[in-house]
């Protein structure tokens, strides 16, 4: 039988040297769009509802006195009160903030997707109230006893075979 040669693996940085100059950048990369990547410190929680999941990040200014006196909420990069039009998913958002004041929050930015309006707010206040605790752990009770904390597992039941929804089944005919 004769005898194959052996492949020698050769590294990113031996393949293309340009990648392995570029992955050596400065902490403040430029991203798609033009834009630049923040070097503020951020503190991150994820939150689920339904078929709705939240990344939220919660910025921290490095100084105290640069705090705006209104707190920029921002989800898939529009404001939360453009993204919810109902006051009252609006506030579902914005309650573990106003149930735990914390100083020194410069921003704070959401990527939320899938599920219905309601899911998505419910998973951000899930995700805002869980980096919140990470941010400052002080404020865990009372998130605890709002039930900011706890994740909501109730979701749609599936469509059984032979019904016609979940459990309805089809009417009965005598004759």
């Amino acid at each position: 039988m004769p005898a194959t040669p052996k492949k020698t693996i050769k590294k990113d940085s031996e393949k293309k040297p340009a990648l392995a100059a570029a992955r050596q950048a400065t902490p403040e990369k430029s991203v798609a769009g033009g834009k630049t990547k923040s070097t503020e410190k951020y503190f991150q929680g994820i939150g689920r509802r339904k078929l709705a999941i939240a990344g939220a990040k919660i910025y921290v200014s490095p100084n105290s006195l640069a705090v705006k006196k209104e707190l920029e909420i921002l989800l898939n990069g529009k404001s939360y009160e453009n993204y919810f039009s109902l006051s009252e998913l609006r506030e579902i958002v914005t309650s573990p903030l106003k149930a735990v004041a914390p100083p020194g929050i410069s921003k704070i930015t959401v990527a939320v997707r899938g599920g219905g309006i309601r899911g998505q707010a419910e998973a951000t206040r899930l995700g805002i109230a869980r980096a919140l605790v990470l941010m400052n752990p002080e404020s865990k009770k009372p998130l605890r006893d709002l039930g900011f904390l706890t994740r909501d597992a109730r979701v749609v039941e599936r469509k059984k075979p032979g019904l016609k929804k979940a459990r309805r089944a089809p009417q009965f005919s005598k004759r």
